[in-house]
């Protein structure tokens, strides 16, 4: 099977084929994305956010 994707090299991002389909992972502001693998293959991506202390009341 020969399956083709067109992406833009404008952008941020990362992307991900599994399966014959594309998942993009948008930038975030500030933060980790860390690539799961299992068997050759892309199983999860875990997504962490990180948030600068600057006096806030809550975060």
């Amino acid at each position: 099977m020969d399956k083709t994707a067109e992406i833009k090299l404008d952008e941020d991002a990362v992307y991900v084929v599994k399966n014959f389909k594309l998942t993009k992972l948008t930038a975030k502001e500030h933060g980790q994305d860390l690539i799961v693998w299992k068997n050759g293959q892309v199983l999860d991506i875990d997504r962490s956010q990180r948030v600068r202390v600057d006096g806030q009341e809550v975060i």
